[in-house]
């Protein structure tokens, strides 16, 4: 049975795991670091990988039971304790950090079953903390936050993202981006799902959808915009769940709108798979 004792310890450990990296990543930004290319338009750099070296230190001195999965590692661990995981994204927005674009993140959540249970977004340049915990809220630097009551498409702002194969793929979500930049009162790609998620929990973003992302792009906030009493679901609308690469985020109150959006956008170009 999980208590709140345990969620209390797993968000500590993640929020000074979070903190930690963060300021490798602070440091490297100011004193240089290195890119290699892992994919055409792909990169990693040495703070990701410092990043997320300190991470997993932090982790697996607190639980060393606990599986691991960390984007730049893989599978890090399977852990003994199949109960409780961590999915760990050391820098995401790894590309504009290597353009020195100052929009990038550190992200980390433990997980069951059920799903994600604790979450930490830390935002490095501007030194936000996001947190939540299930059942416990969602926060900002320690504060209560809430998703929008934005309720009209046309007073939305909305974000989303494109996939790292969307040269060659014949789905990468342009057409929705367009579609959707004829509805919304805006639409942004800034390039960092996790931050994305964080924003819509904070009220700053009112919805957003990506398609074929990873773990850990979207389990420290999908959890962020349920806690602050928003809605996650595929993009069909139906229930999302951990290891399910599309997403759709909203404040609750757009949900079937914005759904309904990418289904219009969808239907005018021919969907590449109706069943996401």
């Amino acid at each position: 049975m999980i208590t709140d004792d345990d969620l209390a310890h797993e968000s500590s450990v993640a929020r000074a795991a979070a903190l930690a990296a963060a300021r490798e990543i602070a440091d490297r930004w100011r004193s240089g670091f290195t890119v290699r290319l892992k994919r055409p338009i792909n990169p990693v750099t040495d703070a990701d990988l410092a990043a997320e070296r300190i991470i997993l230190e932090h982790l697996e001195a607190a639980f060393p039971g606990d599986g691991i999965v960390a984007e730049e590692s893989g599978a890090h661990r399977a852990g003994r304790d199949a109960r409780r995981h961590w999915i760990v994204d050391p820098l995401d927005g790894t590309t504009n950090f290597s353009h020195r674009l100052p929009h990038f993140c550190v992200s980390i959540a433990s997980a069951d079953r059920h799903g994600p249970r604790v979450g930490v977004i830390v935002d490095p340049l501007r030194g936000w903390v996001f947190d939540a915990v299930r059942g416990g809220g969602a926060r900002l630097d320690g504060e209560t936050i809430g998703v929008s009551s934005t309720a009209r498409l046309d007073r939305a702002l909305l974000a989303t993202g494109f996939p790292y194969d969307r040269h060659e793929a014949q789905d990468n979500n342009s057409h929705r981006f367009c579609h959707a930049l004829r509805v919304a009162q805006g639409v942004r790609r800034a390039g960092s799902a996790a931050l994305d998620l964080a924003f819509v929990a904070a009220g700053l973003l009112d919805g957003y959808w990506e398609f074929r992302l990873a773990p850990w792009d979207l389990a420290a906030g999908a959890l962020l915009v349920r806690e602050a009493g928003g809605r996650v679901s595929t993009p069909t609308g139906r229930p999302w769940y951990l290891h399910h690469g599309d997403i759709v985020a909203s404040n609750g109150v757009l949900h079937a709108p914005l759904v309904a959006l990418l289904d219009a956008a969808d239907e005018a170009s021919g969907p590449e798979d109706p069943t996401s």
